[in-house]
């Protein structure tokens, strides 16, 4: 059974999100991981310096993830997981 992920404290998971495309926007992401409600609300946490990306704070809505970035926001941490991505 494999660990937990690089950079990941031992006793947390990661929850692993799926996407088609080679990158995503930081905020589409928090949408597509249902901790946001909306673009505005993923802004405004953004900008409040309430989201780490691979461990850094990162106020860039428009922040491009790539497969194995990794997310933490509200206590938890998602990964970025690129499956059969489209040309």
């Amino acid at each position: 059974m494999p660990g937990p992920s690089p950079g990941v404290p031992a006793g947390f998971s990661v929850i692993s999100i799926t996407i088609e495309t080679v990158t995503i926007r930081l905020s589409q992401l928090l949408k597509l991981a249902n901790v946001v409600q909306d673009g505005a609300e993923a802004k405004f946490r953004i900008a409040n310096k309430e989201v780490r990306v691979n461990g850094d704070v990162e106020i860039r809505r428009g922040r491009k993830l790539r497969n194995g970035d990794q997310v933490e926001f509200a206590g938890k941490t998602y990964e970025v997981v690129v499956v059969n991505p489209a040309p």
